[in-house]
């Protein structure tokens, strides 16, 4: 599953790539995963890309008119070509669910194996239209996400600590991998309550999740799609 690290090497590499181009055409082949209907997803031909942000685990590509946000899922992924192929995609026989070609020939499918069918992508005119993103808590990557802060979310919570982590709506972009290294580097257990932790504690868990992250970020930079 692509977790915040593996996701914001991708937005890094969207943002350098396909900043400035106009989207040409786009072609639904899953209508499910298609979770928005207004504005159509054809409000996106002959507008351009200005950009690729990422909340959460949502990935954010912001256009002169609507926003293209996807979230992967479990087996989706983001398949990028410098030339895009001319065949013509058959709905229901392809593991792709929405291909965009772009102004310069290239273009991307976004594509999920498997026969669980989670990929989901939205054309909104603001990110926040998205229930997923606008239920997201903060940020582990925002400047504003300190030691204090993350103390302030674990108060009284009598919950076990790796579900807190994996809670979106308490913080954004950590899954199920992520939050077992996190714990991992902080020597302590899942299971124990958050509302339990020491100062101590905190202090290990906040070092340990700012270390851990920023080193799966760095190793996904710069890699291919």
């Amino acid at each position: 599953m692509p977790e915040m690290p593996e996701v914001q090497g991708l937005v890094d590499f969207l943002q350098e790539r396909l900043t400035g181009l106009e989207i040409t055409r786009a072609s639904v082949a899953n209508i499910a995963a298609l979770k928005t209907y207004d504005p159509p997803i054809d409000a996106m031909v002959g507008t351009t890309i200005s950009g690729a942000t990422r909340h959460g685990k949502f990935i954010d590509l912001s256009t002169t008119g609507p926003h293209l946000v996807f979230h992967l899922a479990k087996a989706g992924w983001l398949r990028f070509y410098e030339q895009l192929p001319q065949t013509l995609i058959k709905p229901g026989k392809t593991p792709i669910a929405l291909r965009i070609a772009l102004s310069d020939g290239s273009g991307f499918d976004l594509t999920e194996a498997g026969t669980k069918k989670s990929l989901a992508y939205y054309v909104v005119r603001d990110p926040h239209d998205v229930p997923g993103v606008a239920r997201l808590g903060p940020d582990p990557l925002d400047p504003s996400f300190s030691r204090d802060a993350l103390a302030g979310l674990l108060a009284g919570r009598r919950t076990q600590i790796k579900g807190v982590l994996r809670d979106q709506a308490t913080i954004a972009g950590v899954g199920n991998a992520y939050s077992d290294e996190i714990l991992h580097a902080a020597k302590m257990s899942p299971y124990a309550l958050a509302a339990t932790l020491t100062d101590d504690d905190i202090d290990r868990l906040y070092t340990a999740m700012q270390a851990t992250i920023a080193e799966a970020i760095a190793e996904a930079s710069g890699k291919p799609p």
